[in-house]
C-alpha cells in the first residue's frame, strides 16, 4: 500500500515539506533513521484523500499526535500516561521545539504503532481520545 507523507531530513534536521508517494515500508525506514537521529516530525496521509493527515511529533521516546481532520479543524491524541499530566515535554514541530503537558504525550512505539495502523486501514485511533484544539 502507498501512502503520501513529508517529513523531517535526517541528514539536515530540517522539515523537508515535499510530499512523497512511497510504499508503507519507506514511511517506516525514515522514521527509523529518525528514531536514531533522537526526533523527528512526520505528515502523513492516504493517496486517495486529502484528509485526513496525522502527524508524529517526536523526540527520544515521547511522541504526540496531531490529526488534521479537514483545513480548519486540529485535534491532539490523549496521552497514554507515560508522563504525568503536570509534566512538559518538548517535541519538533516542523522545525521548533513546542512543549506539550503530559496529557498529550504518548510513548513513541505507541504513537508509531497509530500511524502504522493509519496507513493499513485509514483509521485514527479511538474516537473519543482527540482532544479538538
Amino acid at each position: 500500500m502507498s501512502v503520501l507523507w513529508a517529513a523531517t531530513s535526517p541528514q539536515s534536521g530540517l522539515f523537508d515539506p515535499v510530499e512523497r508517494r512511497s510504499e508503507v515500508k519507506d514511511l517506516s525506514d525514515r522514521f527509523n533513521d529518525l528514531r536514531s537521529c533522537g526526533q523527528g516530525y512526520i505528515e502523513v496521509r492516504l493517496p486517495n484523500r486529502e484528509f485526513p493527515v496525522l502527524i508524529l511529533a517526536f523526540r527520544d521516546e515521547h511522541a504526540v499526535l496531531h490529526l488534521m481532520s479537514d483545513t480548519e479543524r486540529m485535534s491532539l491524541l490523549v496521552g497514554d500516561g507515560t508522563v504525568p499530566l503536570d509534566t512538559g515535554v518538548e517535541v519538533p514541530i516542523v522545525d521548533d521545539l513546542a512543549a506539550f503537558t503530559g496529557d498529550f504525550v504518548l510513548n513513541v512505539e505507541r504513537a508509531w504503532d497509530l500511524v502504522h495502523d493509519f496507513t493499513r486501514t485509514g483509521a485514527v485511533g479511538p474516537p473519543g481520545e482527540w482532544c479538538a484544539l
